[in-house]
């Protein structure tokens, strides 16, 4: 039988508040949550798009960033990271850099499931091809992140709620992802720093 997958709950300042199973955090009560998204581009500047699988809980079927996930208790963003892409896409990456240290946001969903996570963004680098694993993946594609960029602000790509909030605060760094000035760790809640 599986090992329980544990995610570290925060109060309001990002601190840490327990931890909870995943299989059972999200509901229509879904607690304060550490989480994180990361952004991932090829050496030709491409920005890799994926669909979440249609069996996920939440937004399943929707275009979306990357990849996003939970670090496990004790785990640093960094490693949670590396460890989900693999897990998700068995892409290896150069290590993940920290661009939105205090992203946060809640979402509904029309069936009233939240999601509510103090959730930083990551920008990372691969030169590996996807291999997505379809209980994770249901698609992806690599795409011109300008274009992304005006199809999701101009309402003509869907996405995920926090990719479009974060590809917003994205665009306010620039439109040149590998000139995103980097995030501070200071600037992370306090629970994601060991």
């Amino acid at each position: 039988m599986p090992e329980e997958e544990r995610v570290v709950l925060l109060d309001e300042q990002g601190n840490r508040a327990g931890t909870a199973d995943k299989a059972e955090v999200h509901s229509t009560d879904t607690p304060l949550h550490l989480a994180f998204s990361c952004y991932v581009f090829d050496t030709r500047g491409r920005f890799l798009l994926t669909r979440r699988a249609d069996d996920k809980l939440t937004w399943p079927g929707v275009w979306t960033n990357s990849c996003c996930g939970h670090p496990e208790p004790g785990e640093s963003l960094g490693d949670a990271v590396t460890r989900r892409l693999w897990q998700e896409l068995g892409l290896t990456i150069e290590p993940p850099e920290l661009i939105l240290p205090g992203f946060r946001y809640r979402a509904v969903m029309a069936s009233g499931l939240v999601e509510n996570e103090i959730c930083p963004v990551f920008r990372a680098r691969t030169g590996a091809v996807p291999a997505p694993d379809p209980a994770e993946v249901a698609e992806v594609a690599w795409v011109d992140w300008t274009s992304l960029v005006s199809d999701v602000l101009g309402g003509r790509q869907d996405v995920s709620p926090w990719c479009r909030l974060q590809v917003d605060e994205l665009t306010g760094l620039g439109l040149h992802p590998h000139r995103w000035p980097l995030g501070s760790e200071r600037d992370l809640p306090p629970a994601a720093l060991r």
